[in-house]
């Protein structure tokens, strides 16, 4: 017996839609998850501005060991708030 595609069942061409849309949706979903691994590997490799200290935290310290003067310490601090 043979068959011609003019006797296939409507559904079985619906059925290849689905499996190709969900295909299609496996890759976009693999591709997806591939960049946001990448973006997050990026983000934790980056530096946060919480790990760098600030120059006021640097000025404080120096004058807690007395590298600099109060009145350094005032003039610079000025220089930096400005």
């Amino acid at each position: 017996m043979t068959m011609y595609w003019d006797q296939v069942p409507w559904f079985w061409g619906v059925g290849m839609l689905i499996g190709m849309g969900a295909f299609v949706l496996f890759w976009v979903l693999v591709l997806a998850g591939v960049a946001l691994l990448i973006r997050w590997l990026w983000v934790q490799a980056r530096p946060t501005a919480k790990a760098e200290e600030s120059a006021l935290e640097i000025l404080k310290r120096r004058y807690a060991r007395g590298e600099i003067t109060r009145e350094e310490f005032e003039t610079i601090r000025r220089d930096l708030l400005a």
